[in-house]
């Protein structure tokens, strides 16, 4: 099993090993982990999310598991690493942790079964794939701003290869206190499961990454809040909060809302009215943005 790490060494990203607390280069130089800059330990191509797969967050939010998993996108620009910062935009509010298991892409994968899976998964990393609730109103479909903003997907701090997901602990830590508290075996599908679902459609190459869902009690943080995911033989992922030195522009588009819909999902169990309805959708004519009526042009109909 190796951990194998990208850092900002000498100014160039480099390639390194973790033995004991030295990160070694091919060329033998070292630095020291506690020292290293950290980046993302993939370069992917494109970042595929699993919405939910672990059963302690179906019953929190009292629903159904569906029958095959469903899929969102992260865009590579929302890559972060260890250590550093995640952004919440100053007229946002819920911005919330989700703890996971990051599977990497080794060999190019298009049409494999199940049992052949893992031979096409490099490694494993921790990953904490935040959502920016704000904007779950206008895009609750596809999740592009809310799981995509910049910063929101920290990967590392290394690639571990030849790693045994089955019966592992999955904890997230919010100022050293226990939040999330789940395993590997309450997942629905399995790494190789959802690897063989995506790569019938979807050519997966070397570096991409699937995220492997969340277990129960997501919940927002603020600016100033340092969150680690640990993930049993896997390590400990940290980062911490800052406020965004701008809002996000009310220029153009959708503005952030604070809805049931937004609500509900951002307090999760918490929300008080859970279990006792469904969140009222808001009519999208009151959502505070422009309603824009294009002209057409003359004599179209």
């Amino acid at each position: 099993m190796a951990d194998i790490r990208r850092i900002l060494l000498d100014g160039y990203p480099t390639a390194m090993v973790r033995e004991h607390d030295t990160l070694v280069a091919r060329d033998g130089r070292t630095v020291a982990v506690d020292d290293a800059v950290h980046l993302s330990p993939v370069e992917p191509t494109k970042i595929i999310c699993c919405h939910l797969n672990h059963i302690s967050r179906v019953q929190e939010f009292g629903v159904s598991l569906p029958p095959a998993p469903t899929y969102f996108h992260k865009p590579v620009s929302a890559l972060n690493a260890h250590r550093a910062a995640v952004v919440r935009p100053s007229n946002c509010k819920w911005l919330n942790y989700e703890g996971e298991v990051a599977i990497v892409i080794g060999r190019t994968c298009r049409n494999v079964s199940h049992a052949e899976a893992g031979d096409y998964i490099a490694g494993y990393t921790v990953a904490n794939d935040y959502g920016l609730h704000d904007f779950r109103d206008t895009d609750s479909g596809s999740m592009l701003r809310v799981k995509g903003a910049d910063t929101l997907c920290p990967l590392g701090p290394g690639l571990i290869t030849d790693w045994d997901f089955h019966g592992k602990r999955i904890r997230t830590l919010v100022n050293g206190v226990v939040r999330q508290d789940g395993s590997t075996d309450e997942m629905a599908w399995d790494m190789h499961y959802l690897v063989a679902d995506i790569a019938r459609l979807i050519t997966l190459v070397p570096g991409d990454v699937i995220l492997s869902g969340t277990p129960a009690i997501s919940r927002s943080v603020q600016p100033g809040d340092v969150v680690t995911v640990e993930v049993e033989g896997l390590g400990s992922l940290t980062n911490h909060i800052v406020e965004g030195p701008v809002p996000v522009s009310d220029e153009v588009g959708a503005q952030p809302t604070e809805t049931e819909e937004v609500l509900s999902t951002a307090m999760g169990g918490d929300w008080p009215l859970r279990g006792q309805r469904r969140p009222n959708n808001t009519d999208r004519s009151e959502l505070p943005f422009p309603r824009v009526h294009p002209k057409l042009p003359e004599g179209f109909q």
